[in-house]
């Protein structure tokens, strides 16, 4: 008997004949004398939906109210898959993310896991039930109800499975595993029998939208395999593991873009010590993540002064417009602009610590194809260029021709 954590995204669980295929999945587990842990995301629209309503009353919500509003989203979920279960006479519980042990920091909108005592999930694991927890969200330890972050039921399930000592952790969604590229935007994109922590977490972290960002680096920290597969048949999917000696012999494993960027840039900064410091730790205080940076030094009368550009996750563009300016006065940055027609897009492998000339390439085919680069940032595994975002979807095409056909 194995200890089973499986994830179905908004897609699997869509409409309700979604919803019972998912059961009569769990169900086959179940027969085979497996225990089963759920995790579930809300229904395909029913985020978007809750946020949409938020936003027809104020531009920025109360982040404790939001994260009160898009948790019902789950427990929606959890509920519909739980009766579905029950008419094809399988026991089965619903719990929330609370209820299953889920603590978390009080950070809203964009909670961290602090810990997870699941002894309500093993109770009733051992009473013969399927166990369907809410994923995305969970509670401070005075009560407060949090989120994770958008794709956080990833985290929930990662998570779960590292608590519980799970033999198996199984993501579903609607995909049949990860790809070279977006295959929605790439036609001869190939699905990855299986990738590298690192490489997964550099193309989640560059807009590839299978894994969340954070679950990936949970995963690797506490050495959690899972596969990623679809909900929608029986193929197998990608194995998400350590690296390996022959996934180096790969140059590049994938190409992604990214179309959730936005760029902020202060002009006139004086270039004095301490100035972005004062910047970045007021964003970093308001839970805003920054990615790329890029500071070009120049000259104003005689004073020497600096042009910051970086870029954020655009939900939080307006956010981070406010804290920046509220730094006006302090700073004393002449000007702030902001741009969302922007994409990032990247090349990822763990091939390319021992290859080179993989940045000169990658600039020879946007080059071709009169694609400006706007920013740039390298990792180890990486290369991520800010471009247009008009030419995002032309330029990854480019590159997956270039690199991956």
């Amino acid at each position: 008997m194995a200890l089973i954590v499986q994830k179905y995204g908004g897609t699997s669980v869509g409409n309700p004949d979604r919803i019972k295929n998912v059961a009569r999945r769990v169900a086959q587990y179940r027969a085979a004398g497996d225990q089963i842990v759920v995790v579930v995301s809300a229904m395909s629209g029913v985020t978007d939906g809750l946020i949409r309503l938020s936003k027809e009353i104020t531009a920025l919500p109360s982040e404790r109210e939001m994260d009160m509003l898009l948790a019902t989203g789950e427990q929606q979920t959890i509920a519909l898959t739980a009766i579905a279960l029950h008419s094809l006479n399988v026991d089965a519980v619903s719990l929330t993310g609370a209820q299953a042990g889920i603590v978390t920091d009080g950070v809203h909108t964009k909670a961290k896991i602090q810990n997870i005592t699941p002894r309500e999930v093993h109770k009733l694991l051992d009473a013969g039930n399927v166990v369907i927890v809410a994923g995305f969200q969970g509670q401070t330890a005075e009560g407060a109800i949090t989120t994770l972050g958008r794709g956080g039921s990833d985290l929930t399930a990662i998570a779960l499975a590292a608590a519980l000592k799970a033999d198996l952790c199984q993501i579903y969604t609607d995909v049949d595993g990860i790809y070279t590229a977006d295959p929605r935007i790439v036609p001869g994109a190939q699905k990855l029998p299986e990738i590298a922590y690192d490489e997964l977490l550099e193309l989640a972290g560059a807009g590839a939208k299978v894994m969340q960002l954070r679950s990936v680096e949970f995963a690797k920290k506490f050495n959690v395999i899972f596969e990623v597969r679809s909900s929608l048949n029986e193929n197998p999917g990608t194995i998400v593991k350590e690296e390996t000696t022959s996934m180096e012999d790969v140059v590049v494993r994938g190409v992604s873009l990214d179309k959730n960027q936005a760029k902020i840039t202060l002009f006139g900064v004086p270039d004095q010590p301490g100035r972005a410091a004062g910047i970045f730790r007021a964003l970093a205080d308001a839970a805003i993540n920054v990615d790329m940076i890029v500071q070009n030094a120049s000259h104003d009368g005689g004073v020497r002064v600096t042009d910051l550009s970086f870029t954020v996750d655009k939900p939080d563009l307006l956010k981070a417009s406010k804290v920046i300016e509220s730094l006006r006065p302090t700073i004393g940055f002449k000007e702030a602009e902001s741009n969302e027609n922007i994409g990032k897009v990247s090349v990822v492998g763990v091939g390319m610590r021992s290859h080179s000339g993989v940045a000169a390439k990658m600039f020879d085919v946007l080059a071709h194809e009169q694609v400006n680069i706007d920013m740039i940032s390298t990792s180890e595994i990486k290369v991520s260029v800010v471009i247009d975002l008009a030419k995002g979807e032309t330029a990854l095409r480019a590159l997956h021709k270039a690199f991956l056909e």
